[in-house]
Parts: C-alpha cells; sequence; structure tokens
C-alpha cells in the first residue's frame, strides 16, 4: 500500500514539471525578449511551439507506452527532457530557443501519457484510483499555476535560462524513484505499430495548428489556407486509416462514447481559454503594473493554491454530488472569474484580480480532476495509454492554441495603440511590436515623449487582455455546456445509466468501475 502511494508520488513529480514548464516561461518572457532581441511573433513560438510538438506526439507516445512498456518510456523521456532543457537554459539566440524548446516538446510528450496510463494500472481499485487520479490531476493544474511563482523566484536572483535547470534535479529524483518504485504496465496484445499513422497524425495536427495560428495572427492567407488543407485531409486519412487497422495506433471508436468526446472537447476548449490569458497576464502584473519577476508570481498564487486544494476535494465533491455536476460547476466558474477580467485596465486594484484568479483556482481543480476521472474509466484498461493520450492532446493543443489565439488577439489589439507624434518611423514600428520593445525603446526617448508612449502602450495591452478575457469566459461557458448536454451521469438513487452509453453496462469496460446507482448496489457499496 504505502509503495503505491510513493510510486503515485513520483508520478506526480513528472506531471507537476510538465505543468509547471508550460507556464513557467511568461515571466520570463520580458528578459528574453531584452536579451535576444526576439519580435513579437518570435515570443509567440517560444511560447507555444512546445505545447504544439507536444501535442503532435502525445497519440503516437501513448500508443509507443501500450507496446513497450509506459515505465520504459517515462524513464527515456525524463533522461531526454533533463538533458534538453540545459541546451534550451544556454540558447544564444531566439532561433535556437525555439528549437530547443521544440525538442522539449518531443521529450515531455514521452511523459504525460504514461503518468497517467500507469496510475491506471497501479491502482485496480476504483475509490484509490479516484483520489489518484485527482492527486495527478492537481499536480497538472498546480504545475500549470505555479509556473510564474517558481518563475518569479528564479528571475529575482537568476538569468531566464534558469527557468529550465530546475528540470534536471527534478528528473534526477523521477529516475531513481521510477526505476525502485515504478511497476511496468504495458498492453499484453498490442498489434504492430504503424509508422503511416504516426506520420499522418503528426502531420495533420501541426499543420491544422499552423493554419489556425498563422490566420489568427496575420487574417487569411494563401499558406494558412493551405496548410488547413493539407492537416484536415491527414487527419482525415489517418482516421479512415484506424478504422481498417486490427490494431489501430488510437481507437477512434472511442470517440462514439459521449462522456469521452463531451469530456475531451471541453478539456481543449476550456485550456484553450485559459492559457493565453494566463500567459499574458504575467506579462500584464510585469510590464503593465510594475511587479517584479517574484511580485507577479506571487500575484498568481491564489489560482495555484485553489487548483491543488480542490483538485483533491474533487473526489469528495463528486460522492455527494455528480461528476457532471461538479465538472459543469468548475467550467462555469472559471468562465465567470474570466469574464469579471474583461473590467481590466492599467490601474485595476489587485483585490479584484486575486479574486478572480482564486475563483479560477477552484474552478480549474475541480473541473480536469473529473474530467480526468471521467476519460480512465470510459475505456479498458489495457487502452489507458491511448486514452490518456487523447486527453493529454486536447489538453497541450488547447495550452498552444490558447497563446497563439489568446495572443493574437491581444497583440493585434496592442498594435493599435495611438502613438506619440513625431516619433521616427522605426521607433514607431518597434513600438508597435510589442509592449516590452516599447519599454525598451522608451529608455531611447525624451522624458515626456516616453511617458506618452508608455502610458499608451500600457492602456492598449490591457485593452487587448480584457478583450481576451472575454473570448476565453466565452469558451468556458460554451464548455461547461457542452459538458452539461453530454454527459448524462444522474445522482445517486437514479435509474438512468451513468456517465457510459453503454446501456447494458453498469460498470466501465475495465470492470472495476461503478458508474451508477444499479451497479453500487449489486456491489453493496
Amino acid at each position: 500500500m504505502t509503495r503505491r502511494w510513493l510510486a503515485l508520488g513520483v508520478l506526480t513529480l513528472a506531471v507537476l514539471l510538465i505543468g509547471i514548464d508550460g507556464t513557467v516561461l511568461a515571466l520570463a518572457t520580458p528578459f528574453i525578449s531584452s536579451d535576444l532581441h526576439t519580435s513579437g511573433t518570435e515570443l509567440l513560438w517560444i511560447g507555444d511551439i512546445y505545447s504544439f510538438v507536444l501535442a503532435s506526439l502525445l497519440i503516437t507516445m501513448g500508443s509507443l507506452g501500450d507496446r513497450i512498456g509506459h515505465r520504459r518510456l517515462l524513464l527515456c523521456g525524463a533522461t531526454l527532457f533533463a538533458a534538453v532543457s540545459v541546451v534550451t537554459a544556454y540558447a544564444p539566440t531566439a532561433e535556437a530557443l525555439i528549437g530547443a524548446r521544440a525538442l522539449l516538446g518531443v521529450a515531455g510528450a514521452t511523459l504525460a501519457p504514461a503518468t497517467l496510463a500507469l496510475i491506471r494500472g497501479i491502482f485496480a481499485d476504483a475509490r484509490q484510483r479516484s483520489l489518484a487520479v485527482g492527486v495527478w490531476a492537481s499536480a497538472f493544474s498546480a504545475g500549470a499555476a505555479l509556473g510564474p511563482v517558481v518563475g518569479g523566484v528564479l528571475l529575482e536572483h537568476f538569468w531566464w535560462g534558469s527557468v529550465f535547470l530546475i528540470n534536471v534535479p527534478v528528473m534526477v529524483v523521477l529516475l531513481i524513484g521510477g526505476l525502485t518504485l515504478l511497476p511496468e504496465h504495458r498492453n499484453p496484445e498490442p498489434g504492430p505499430w504503424d509508422l503511416p499513422s504516426v506520420g499522418l497524425s503528426m502531420a495533420g495536427i501541426l499543420s491544422v495548428v499552423y493554419a489556425i495560428k498563422e490566420t489568427a495572427a496575420h487574417g487569411p492567407q494563401l499558406t494558412a489556407a493551405a496548410a488547413a488543407l493539407v492537416g484536415a485531409s491527414a487527419l482525415t486519412m489517418f482516421v479512415r486509416r484506424q478504422l481498417r487497422l486490427p490494431s489501430p495506433l488510437i481507437d477512434v471508436r472511442l470517440f462514439a462514447n459521449r462522456a469521452f468526446s463531451g469530456v475531451v472537447g471541453a478539456n481543449l476548449l476550456s485550456v484553450l481559454g485559459l492559457s493565453g490569458l494566463v500567459f499574458f497576464l504575467s506579462q500584464y502584473f510585469q510590464l503593465v503594473q510594475g511587479y517584479s519577476p517574484l511580485g507577479a508570481g506571487l500575484a498568481e498564487l491564489p489560482a495555484a493554491l485553489t487548483a491543488t486544494v480542490f483538485g483533491v476535494l474533487a473526489g469528495f465533491a463528486v460522492r455527494r454530488w455528480t461528476q457532471r455536476a461538479v465538472l459543469t460547476t468548475g467550467l462555469a466558474m472559471v468562465g465567470v472569474a474570466m469574464a469579471t477580467l474583461t473590467t481590466i485596465h492599467p490601474h485595476t486594484p489587485y483585490p479584484q484580480l486575486g479574486f478572480s484568479l482564486f475563483v479560477v483556482g477552484v474552478g480549474l481543480g475541480l473541473a480536469f480532476t473529473v474530467a480526468s476521472d471521467v476519460i480512465l474509466a470510459s475505456v479498458p484498461r489495457e487502452r489507458a495509454g491511448a486514452a490518456a493520450a487523447v486527453s493529454e492532446t486536447a489538453y497541450e493543443l488547447g495550452m498552444a492554441l490558447g497563446i497563439a489565439v489568446i495572443g493574437s488577439i491581444v497583440t493585434g489589439v496592442y498594435r493599435t495603440l495611438a502613438l506619440p507624434p513625431n516619433l521616427p518611423s522605426g521607433i514607431a514600428a518597434q513600438a508597435r511590436d510589442s509592449l516590452a520593445a516599447a519599454r525598451d525603446v522608451a529608455d531611447t526617448l525624451p522624458a515626456d515623449q516616453a511617458g506618452m508612449l508608455l502610458d499608451a502602450a500600457r492602456e492598449s495591452f490591457s485593452s487587448g487582455l480584457a478583450i481576451a478575457s472575454g473570448v476565453g469566459a466565452a469558451l468556458m461557458l460554451s464548455a461547461a455546456i457542452t459538458v452539461w448536454l453530454l454527459l448524462r451521469d444522474r445522482l445517486p438513487g437514479s435509474t438512468e445509466v451513468g456517465v457510459l452509453d453503454d446501456p447494458g453496462v453498469h460498470g466501465d469496460p475495465g470492470g472495476d468501475r461503478c458508474v451508477d446507482a444499479a451497479c453500487r448496489a449489486e456491489r453493496g457499496n
């Protein structure tokens, strides 16, 4: 029993680090921009290339783990993650940093699905597994929220590369713990690994994501349309191939399950709305309100703390209410909290922002924990890796698209700023590129012009953030409505079928989870 929970602690380390690595860069972007002289577009690529690559490989790595063993894949990925983190920390140019972040995405793709699949293998008991998934999801959401805090502490004392070097000691602990505590878990009859499916999934996801990003940033263009066509064609071929193969890379029939498909879609929409906002809120605290990196990280701490606490409490909540109710409530809370940020301006008092972040954390902790449990309970145990990969793909795609789409909104609104008169054209163009660039050029201007430029830039950036908050709120509330309509989980005592859509099945396909009242009555619990 103790060994099982120690193993969970090792897996939680991996998940916590993945979450931190997705957002820790937010506070470092002003320093990277100044040190590497990046453009606004390069900053967006630095921010989201990690999630793009990770998302494109998750399905492949989840299926690979089912075949070679998730423990082996986790340990190999941890070693690669540590090595690439050192390379990333010392990247000399923006292009090198983008390339190193892409390699981090490759390594991260080996970690994410392996952790959730191993939890499914380690915890056969439904109640223990529900608690374990709660801890796992809390670590994921807490890692994402703690990223700015960790980054703030490091940036107070070290250079921006330090936010990547923290990965190394954590991965060393993970390797030692994994070798001694984790059991191996794989699909006993995985079938052959289909390389054409691997290529089609990567080509499809990367092309579609690139098309969305370029359209959001620059409007409709021929290259974006071509990428969208290539991506859609590749994904169509991928789905058709999976339906024909006796051992598919991913069982696309999983999406026939309303619980599975609804929760995966809700995850993608909710993370899309939230991630872009968090990425730019870190810059708002530093560049608009003048917080230090540590101060900005601490300002976002309410979201981290409440996400952690309520992620664990979510397991208790679903015993009193339904998964449908808890998940919908969590998503709706985040949506409402984001809606309150549509009034943000350069002088918004912190109590208003802090309360919004507090509510975001509560909703995030509840929603992601329950969503992960629903997804795991919807598939047979031997397909846990594939299901976890689909779930994580939605999460990482949402994060990447959030930074790209929400970031493009913020950047687009920012570039409409009214510049002071008589600015040289070169300085004006640089100031319109990003708020960090405007701060840099302001140092070269007379005091009165510098003050006018910074006031206009801060106001414009805040306006972009307010509009982005509105878009994020709409996406979150849409996700809540989607979950409410698609999940049929009822209060205990209902005779209606639970989260699974098969009316002839009371437990999960894995055979160890009751999801409705009839099954619980049969088993006496």
